[in-house]
């Protein structure tokens, strides 16, 4: 569907809603609605109403996208959702998401190189493979390729062909049929998925990923992590890439370490086996550089960690 389309689309089930909620709403606000967001190239707005048309439809808010109380929250994430996962069928999954530019790629390169070798040290199965997301390309999957970070065997690309969120929330088939398909051809049982660069608000979803990385980085600015939204909020690990830019772009670290600690405080359901039931506990924030090698060690912890947790639970079950 094209942007006009889902626009289109989504403002008339807006606009119905709202008719059947209050039927002093009349066709003519309805016309109205409908060419404003044919006409727009941008997000509509059903708020850009005139004053006039706003008080005949005597509704004070408008939104055509979800109504969230707040940019989110940590202790929502689902805990119980490696229960009832067949990793036979699907490798365990790692999705990595954030804003164009930010080192998704870059990280997932690097990744390739340092998780096999630290699945042997484990004695676990020590094949990997990548799903990668682009909106009409294949760039990043080449990327891996010209950077042999993995055999093609062990790639997969997915073009989205629109909103590279869709691929990985509203609809992931493509990715699950991408990523069960590896898992069958080459044996790996642990597998990441790259999304395509998005905003705050592209977080995956519970079906597709069984551990988020959240990536952004300081020359997007300082202010970034108390932005919020899922995948700021919600994801396992946020990663705060580029540090070493930070004096080049003016971006504080102690003030988005703050930032980051802040949004994501919450309460934890026994996510780990030192933690109680209860406790107030902040999601793990990585500063990193993938350039300068900086805080990598950590997140393949972080990635290990919940693999290991996630298959043995799996097993007792």
């Amino acid at each position: 569907m094209t942007m006009i389309g889902c626009i289109a689309s989504n403002t008339m089930k807006t606009t119905m809603t709202m008719m059947n909620n209050n039927n002093k709403i009349g066709f003519g606000i309805y016309n109205t609605i409908i060419k404003r967001s044919l006409s727009s190239s941008s997000s509509f707005v059903l708020g850009s109403l005139s004053k006039q048309e706003r008080a005949r439809s005597n509704i004070s808010n408008y939104r055509t996208h979800y109504s969230y109380h707040g940019p989110g929250r940590y202790e929502d994430l689902n805990s119980t959702r490696w229960k009832e996962r067949d990793f036979r069928h699907r490798g365990f999954t790692v999705g990595i998401g954030g804003p164009v530019g930010s080192g998704k790629t870059a990280l997932v390169e690097q990744l390739c190189h340092l998780l096999p070798k630290e699945l042997s040290k484990l004695g676990e199965n020590n094949s990997i493979a990548v799903v990668t997301n682009d909106i009409f390309t294949q760039e990043d999957k080449e990327y891996l390729l010209r950077h042999e970070a993995l055999p093609a065997t062990h790639l997969r690309a997915v073009e989205t062909g629109g909103c590279p969120h869709a691929a990985i929330r509203e609809d992931c088939t493509a990715n699950l049929r991408a990523l069960e398909e590896l898992t069958k051809e080459t044996s790996s049982r642990l597998l990441l998925c790259e999304s395509g660069g998005d905003n705050l608000a592209a977080n995956f979803s519970s079906e597709l990923a069984d551990l988020t990385l959240y990536v952004i980085d300081v020359a997007g600015g300082d202010k970034i992590p108390r932005k919020g939204g899922p995948g700021i909020t919600q994801s396992d690990v946020l990663c705060i890439n580029k540090i070493d830019l930070a004096d080049a772009v003016g971006a504080d670290l102690t003030v988005m370490k703050h930032d980051a600690e802040r949004m994501r405080g919450g309460h934890t359901h026994s996510r780990n086996d030192d933690e109680k039931e209860g406790e107030v506990v902040v999601a793990p924030t990585v500063f990193m550089s993938v350039k300068e090698r900086t805080g990598l060690d950590t997140v393949v912890q972080h990635i290990l960690t919940n693999y290991q947790r996630a298959t043995m639970e799996n097993i007792s079950e």
